[in-house]
């Protein structure tokens, strides 16, 4: 079957169309990845990437101003992490400049944000420099650890729901306490003993206190009583005399 003229021009137009979306979509990657303009590369050293990948933008004032480049596994403890930047912004990065990792959004890519320097110096970094890098929070282990927390809320909850079952069941002395109603009419009764008792106690105590007055003004009594205050007082005088002769003596 021969092709036709109106066929080899469809032919021709949807290969020129492709080849101009190809172009456009490299134009537009490139672009992205500053892979047409002039960049440096910087370095940066974590303990943890948090799953940075390569490629992932690199974010500086809310602007993505680069990529990145590589990243390599130093030792077991750290990771390097190599950002190409844009030429023209080099000149608003200090060396004191710090990198972190972060994400774009809550849910979206890993990325690494750049964060301004100038406090400490005014030079701004060149192609190859090392910037001091902020590592990112180990999210495992918190989950780690609101997952133990978790497991023992749900453990003193259910040995609670125990003990609240035992209570309500009459089991120990607190459910016995509780559900027993002769023992609580029981208690009842030895706390209302425990009153009268203590009533009667100090009645008695004030009716000791009359007897005694009143013994100490019966003329039976007000001898002894008087020889008693009379050697008090004697011993107090005598107290007294001495504490006198010492201090005349100092």
């Amino acid at each position: 079957m021969k092709t036709t003229s109106s066929q080899k021009v469809k032919i021709g137009l949807f290969t020129f169309v492709g080849l101009l979306v190809v172009i456009a979509a490299v134009f537009f990657i490139g672009n992205q990845k500053s892979l047409f303009s002039a960049t440096i590369k910087l370095e940066g050293r974590f303990n943890n990437v948090n799953g940075l990948q390569v490629g992932n933008n690199v974010r500086f004032a809310g602007i993505n101003v680069g990529v990145v480049n590589d990243i390599d596994i130093i030792n077991d403890t750290t990771v390097q992490v190599t950002l190409t930047i844009n030429d023209e912004v080099k000149k608003f990065i200090k060396k004191d400049a710090r990198m972190s990792i972060g994400s774009d959004g809550l849910m979206g890519d890993k990325l690494v944000v750049l964060m301004p320097g100038g406090a400490n110096t005014t030079d701004m970094v060149k192609d190859g420099d090392h910037l001091n890098a902020v590592n990112p929070v180990d999210v495992d282990k918190i989950i780690s650890k609101f997952t133990r927390m978790a497991d023992n809320a749900g453990s003193l909850i259910d040995n609670l729901g125990q003990i609240v079952a035992k209570v309500n069941n009459g089991k120990g002395s607190l459910g016995r306490l509780l559900n027993n109603d002769k023992m609580a009419r029981e208690m009842e009764n030895t706390v209302t003993q425990a009153k009268a008792t203590i009533q009667n106690v100090h009645k008695t105590t004030s009716t000791l206190n009359e007897d005694l007055t009143a013994a100490q003004h019966n003329f039976l009594l007000k001898g002894f009583f008087n020889k008693k205050k009379k050697a008090a007082k004697a011993k107090q005088d005598s107290i007294k005399k001495t504490q006198e002769k010492m201090n005349k003596k100092d």
